[in-house]
């Protein structure tokens, strides 16, 4: 397993060491292990982790608290899933099939209320594009 200090991880994923040990503090980030100086050892988990709450801020625009949802729902699902490839019973299969549904069920319902948001945002951005538009053929 690699493991890496917290200036890499700061490299690697466009962010500052503050907003790292931030998120880490809030539970966004799950702590990583220590070196016997006490340094913090981040892991591949880490980074990948790190990357997806970027870019679910990034694309959807969350709040922190939005993402600690969407990571806390992400890692639900990780977790029924695992379950449901390590049994065999059909039955208990079809449990964590409706128990993934659930979750998969509520991102989407996060991401059509960003949605919702970037579409009025996009229509008034169109109105008044219009208007300008409008205002400079007067011109004319």
């Amino acid at each position: 397993m690699n493991t890496y200090k917290i200036e890499d991880v700061s490299r690697e994923c466009g962010l500052t060491k503050r907003t790292i040990r931030y998120y880490e503090e809030i539970g966004l980030l799950f702590p990583p292990e220590r070196s016997e100086g006490g340094y913090r050892l981040y892991s591949d988990r880490h980074i990948e982790r790190l990357k997806q709450i970027t870019i679910a801020k990034d694309v959807l625009g969350s709040s922190l608290q939005d993402l600690q949802e969407f990571v806390s729902i992400s890692e639900e699902f990780e977790n029924h899933r695992q379950g449901y490839r390590q049994t065999e019973d059909d039955a208990l299969k079809r449990e964590k099939l409706a128990e993934i549904e659930k979750i998969v069920g509520k991102q989407l319902q996060i991401i059509d209320q960003k949605l919702e948001k970037l579409m009025a945002i996009r229509r008034d951005m169109d109105q008044l594009y219009n208007r300008v538009l409008e205002a400079k053929a007067k011109l004319k």
